[in-house]
């Protein structure tokens, strides 16, 4: 494994699924005690979510960058928020400001798109304005005098003077893109980086490399191989027993203030009013199938935790989830995405217990 980072935690409220920092809890200093740890103990950066609402990631992004030396943003946005050729400028920007340390994260998901005056809600106009948006910021960071001229952006004879730095192999950030509908996954085969999965059984992440494999000879991908990447909690304590103990623990917690306080505000999307993603409705599903998949897949936490990103959680010691990350990798995955809370004392826990297993 050479591709592992955290989550950094940026919201405007605090409480985020058990966060116990409350005062201060989105200021530099706080986030930036978060990336300097990070940095400290070996991870190569962090996810930093996007939503609207919340702080604005390539604002954060560029703070951090600012105070660290090694810390690699993985910063989160939605093609709603921003013109490719905007956005394309502002993180090759901030990549050269920061020597090449930029990662991007494209999400398509529904945002609240009114108050911000997006107007794409339809399924499939969402996932054609994301794959246009990563044809285009492919193109602008690489590419002289741009043409384009799409269903939903257009730009003519369009050069950005200042490019992203290539660095470690990689000419640009690298791109991630989550999604597990067809439409998604035709965008990650034709234009992502990275395909992002959540933390779903080791034959399901099987057959979606598979599947995603061929379809990207399907679709003519014209970028490099598609690689893959997983987003899951990883809980992790000194032995066994103390793991599942306290995650089971946890879950009453959760279950108890699920909706309040930062924890998710909607304990289940099936019943909100608003439409159950592919992605959410599989980790639903799983919950279905059984409490413990694989060795140690805890899926309780859906049921309460609504079927988002990291709410299936690896749970053991430090040698039981490094196992099952291990198993992963072998399926072919290659950038992992992990976190729990409280997420500081979780940097520096897992960093120095789990991490070096994994090195």
């Amino acid at each position: 494994m050479t591709d592992i980072l955290w989550y950094i935690p940026n919201q405007a409220r605090p409480g985020h699924r058990g966060e116990d920092v409350v005062e201060h809890h989105n200021s530099l200093d706080t986030l930036t005690e978060h990336a300097l740890e990070l940095e400290r103990l070996g991870w190569e950066g962090a996810l930093l979510g996007t939503g609207w609402g919340r702080p604005d990631t390539l604002t954060v992004a560029t703070a951090l960058t600012a105070r660290t030396t090694t810390f690699q943003p993985l910063v989160a946005t939605r093609p709603g928020y921003w013109h490719p050729a905007n956005f394309a400028s502002a993180a090759a920007t901030l990549d050269r400001l920061s020597d090449g340390r930029v990662r991007v994260n494209v999400v398509s998901g529904q945002d609240g798109g009114a108050q911000y005056g997006d107007t794409a809600t339809d399924r499939g106009a969402r996932y054609r304005r994301t794959r246009e948006f990563l044809h285009l910021v492919r193109r602008l960071w690489t590419e002289d005098d741009v043409t384009h001229h799409g269903e939903h952006y257009h730009v003519t004879g369009a050069t950005l003077p200042l490019r992203p730095v290539p660095r470690d192999g990689r000419p640009h950030p690298t791109l991630y893109f989550g999604g597990a509908s067809p439409e998604a996954e035709e965008v990650a085969a034709a234009e992502a980086d990275v395909q992002l999965f959540w933390g779903e059984p080791l034959d399901d992440v099987a057959e979606r490399i598979d599947r995603l494999t061929a379809l990207s000879e399907k679709v003519g991908r014209g970028h490099p191989p598609l690689r893959f990447g997983l987003r899951v909690t990883t809980f992790v304590r000194a032995t066994t027993e103390e793991a599942w103990r306290d995650a089971e623990a946890k879950v009453a917690r959760l279950a108890r203030t699920a909706g309040r306080d930062g924890w998710f505000r909607d304990a289940d999307p099936r019943t909100s009013a608003h439409p159950v993603a592919v992605g959410q409705q599989r980790l639903l599903d799983l919950a279905e199938r059984g409490v413990v998949l694989d060795e140690n897949l805890y899926t309780a936490p859906v049921r309460v935790g609504g079927g988002g990103a990291g709410s299936t959680w690896l749970v053991g010691s430090p040698e039981d989830v490094a196992g099952a990350l291990r198993r992963y990798r072998e399926l072919g995955i290659t950038h992992f995405v992990l976190s729990d809370t409280p997420y500081l004392s979780e940097i520096r826990r897992q960093g120095e217990h789990l991490l070096p297993l994994l090195r």
